[in-house]
């Protein structure tokens, strides 16, 4: 049974993109404020937390491995893409465009063009790894591949929620689905904190985190998203062994 590990990268559109009763509804919390100080917290606070809402943000960056052989694709937004070019990634990688470890990056032209190439490879696969996957990166996608009027391939990642198939996510698997709550035995920690309490390396090790992607956007630095996304499939991949081998079963 193939499995097919992935992870994404979103980053807030620009306030521009919505209108004035839009941006009234999204600040509405701030305006309750009157200090003026507190307001502009607020606003900042609500600024941050739209890249992580799909009807305020796009999908930038897909990695995604093959969890069995470790090959697979890197499908990032970038000016640099290649008019005329595949418009997505065969099932299996090119090994002549391939880089280390049989991974190829892959720049394209839009959003829209990034979604049709993962969902193009991911119907070629029957299980689904993530890490927080049902909670954030599989509802995102879904929603913004419908914003978009692109064809999903596999609507049923989201399934039941106490099963290991087709999808797995290891943030509920890491907790036994929540059981101890938020300071209990079982309490959720994050990628990072996991992957060096099992000795993994963690994706956060070169410097770069999720908060800077924005950032990295802005300054067209779009190789470096793409390659802080493989970091953190990779380790999702090696949480996964662990888990397979030591936890799979438990109930």
């Amino acid at each position: 049974m193939a499995t097919i590990v992935f992870d994404i990268e979103t980053s807030a559109l620009p306030l521009e993109n919505f209108d004035e009763t839009q941006q009234e509804y999204l600040f509405r919390e701030a305006g309750k404020l009157t200090d003026e100080t507190a307001r502009s917290a607020k606003r900042e606070e609500i600024t941050q937390f739209m890249s992580l809402w799909p009807f305020t943000s796009q999908v930038v960056c897909i990695a995604m491995l093959n969890a069995e052989t470790l090959r697979g694709q890197v499908l990032y937004v970038a000016e640099d893409f290649e008019d005329g070019g595949d418009k997505g990634p065969p099932a299996a990688p090119d090994p002549a465009k391939a880089g280390a470890g049989g991974v190829e990056f892959m720049p394209c032209a839009d959003e829209a063009e990034l979604l049709t190439a993962f969902w193009d490879v991911a119907k070629h696969y029957d299980s689904v790894v993530t890490f927080n996957g049902r909670g954030f990166d599989v509802p995102f996608i879904y929603l913004r591949s419908a914003l978009l009027n692109v064809p999903i391939s596999k609507k049923n990642w989201l399934g039941y929620r106490y099963a290991t198939e087709p999808h797995c996510d290891l943030a509920e698997q890491l907790t036994f689905y929540s059981v101890s709550g938020r300071d209990g035995a079982a309490r959720r920690f994050n990628l990072d904190f996991y992957c060096k309490a099992f000795g993994i390396e963690s994706p956060k090790s070169h410097g770069v985190t999720g908060m800077d992607v924005g950032t990295l956007l802005a300054e067209k630095k779009f190789r470096e998203i793409a390659e802080y996304c493989l970091r953190d499939v990779r380790a999702t991949v090696e949480l996964y062994k662990i888990w397979k081998e030591r936890l799979a079963g438990i109930k």
